[in-house]
């Protein structure tokens, strides 16, 4: 075994990866990117006392937000990137160390060895491959489990309050938690019920963070509004952009805007069309493929430059590999690497740009439109329609279908799932699992759409949001009482921390798929299942009747 994870859904076997992972990371970045979050534990412990003794810096923050978000499951792939972040996290942690020190406000205590170790760069693969610094550390199974889903509440609530920063919006109690939340997974004295309590406490700050994200977006570029996207493509050269920050996306579309590129979203980057600030851009020509996971054949048939802004990466075919671009936490060793803004300052998108006037135009691969834009404030304008379709029975059952899509053919239940449901059924939706059922043409009821595309993984906020408002409207008390039922897919560790923060919303009964996490010991999974009703899929016909009954 040279290297040990299992974070996302395709852990090799249901077990976890131990040569090389089936995202295609290799036992080296694995080891370093442990070696990454050992080591941010450690700023941690020094930056809880910065907090309480008000010396903490924006520095240290965004040490953190980074290092976790680089670390989610096809985000950076380049060992040279995370070696850089984890230098970056020892000098952060030092200057904490020596600024409490100064302030005569270091505690004196035993440090756990996150705290107190160094290295140089060239020792640092030697390090991570020591025994106690990656998952397997904690010997006992069910404390790992309880502490690995925490890390990957954290490492999604980081991803999402990463992009609310980029927009200027921070919540220090959001950082303060992932401190405290990393802290406690190196807390030997912690009972597992106390871990089960900070799993919930992981869920709470989960809404608070997409909460906060959701105003960043919203203030900076309008409420999303239902949008025609086309699918087709124009006859000029063109950038495609993947990935989740929408700050990007603003920069991209700023500095292509009269060069004669368009730029087209890829896979989670859709809904950035459904804002209405990113509309007065007449370059911005469409959407261009499907999910994360068919960019090879995808890219191929672009013959642009690929931008990557965030994760969703998948180790590239050798033809198209010289134009892909990755910013932010994104990385892969090969790709030019766009460098982060200074503070008042833009990215530079220049190379890119240059680089798409001296290569053809996309590949048409399809055509027509799609249609989406359902977040809480475009549903609520249409509360009075869809409140009086479900008290005349035309909407019998929402379902939500949020979360990510992935490789596995054991997916293609999702496509059979929404193709079966009873026609007086609505999906909501948010994330790359709308790729398996938002070109099906699954028509309207009385002009609501079956099919409500609320934008990305963090807009399932914008669904709990409608949930709750429609528990107000039908004066329930109970969420659970609504017509509604969840049907989840998972892949990596931001849908984690959206399904930690429907489990604290009180949402029960969720099924989730397509396999259950491998993170999740025996023990650990029947507390889920016992008290939140939580269980894996089976067949289609099988999960409708027992969801409609």
């Amino acid at each position: 075994m040279s290297m040990f994870c299992f974070q996302c859904q395709e852990a090799a076997g249901g077990k976890g990866c131990s040569k090389i992972g089936v995202c295609g990371k290799t036992d080296d970045v694995a080891n370093l990117q442990d070696l990454l979050i050992f080591t941010l534990k450690g700023v941690s412990e020094y930056n809880q006392q910065a907090r309480r003794a008000g010396l903490n810096t924006p520095k240290a923050d965004h040490v953190l937000l980074d290092g976790l978000f680089a670390t989610i499951t096809n985000a950076n792939f380049d060992p040279e990137a995370i070696k850089t972040k984890i230098e970056g996290a020892l000098s952060a942690r030092e200057e904490i160390k020596q600024a409490l020190a100064n302030a005569g406000k270091l505690e004196a205590k035993a440090y756990h060895e996150s705290a107190t170790w160094t290295g140089a760069r060239e020792s640092f693969e030697a390090k991570s491959a020591e025994p106690q610094i990656g998952v397997l550390a904690t010997e006992n199974e069910d404390v790992r489990s309880l502490r690995e889903l925490i890390v990957y509440g954290l490492k999604g609530m980081a991803a999402y309050a990463e992009h609310a920063a980029n927009l200027g919006h921070k919540d220090e109690t959001i950082y303060t938690f992932i401190e405290k939340a990393l802290l406690a997974t190196i807390n030997d004295s912690l009972t597992a019920d106390e871990l089960v309590s900070l799993t919930l406490e992981t869920g709470k700050f989960g809404v608070n963070v997409m909460a906060l994200l959701d105003t960043a977006n919203t203030s900076a570029y309008g409420n999303p509004e239902i949008t025609e996207v086309n699918i087709g493509v124009r006859n000029n050269p063109a950038i495609l952009i993947s990935g989740h920050d929408l700050k990007d996306m603003e920069e991209l579309l700023a500095q292509t805007e009269g060069t004669g590129v368009d730029v087209y979203t890829h896979s989670e980057m859709l809904p950035a069309h459904y804002y209405p600030a990113f509309k007065k851009y007449t370059h911005f020509a469409g959407n261009y493929g499907n999910a994360w996971w068919k960019q090879k054949e995808e890219f191929e048939s672009f013959n642009g430059p690929i931008v990557f802004t965030t994760n969703c990466i998948v180790p590239p075919l050798a033809s198209y590999s010289d134009r892909v671009y990755t910013t932010g936490s994104s990385g892969f060793t090969g790709f030019k690497h766009i460098p982060n803004r200074v503070e008042g300052g833009t990215k530079d998108f220049s190379e890119v740009i240059a680089h798409a006037k001296r290569l053809p135009s996309p590949t048409e691969i399809e055509t027509g439109t799609i249609v989406g834009g359902f977040a809480h404030n475009q549903v609520l304008a249409l509360a009075d329609k869809v409140v009086d379709a479900v008290k005349t029975g035309a909407i019998k059952q929402f379902f939500v279908m949020a979360g990510c899509d992935g490789r596995m053919k054991s997916r293609d239940y999702y496509t059979e799932f929404a193709k079966e449901l009873p026609t007086d059924t609505v999906i909501l939706t948010a994330g790359c699992a709308k790729y398996r059922y938002n070109k099906l043409g699954l028509g309207d009821i009385g002009g609501i759409p079956r099919v409500l595309d609320a934008g990305q993984c963090n807009d399932s906020y914008s669904l709990a949001v409608i949930a709750l408002k429609l528990k107000e409207v039908f004066e329930l008390n109970d969420i659970n009482e609504l017509p509604i039922s969840y049907n989840i897919a998972w892949y990596e560790q931001k849908a984690v921390i959206v399904l930690l923060a429907l489990l604290y919303l009180g949402v029960k009964n969720i099924k989730l798929g397509p396999t259950l996490p491998a993170f999740l010991s025996p023990n650990v999974a029947n507390v889920l299942v016992n008290t939140f009703g939580i269980n894996g899929i089976s067949n289609v016909e099988q999960d409708i009747v027992q969801f409609l009954g």
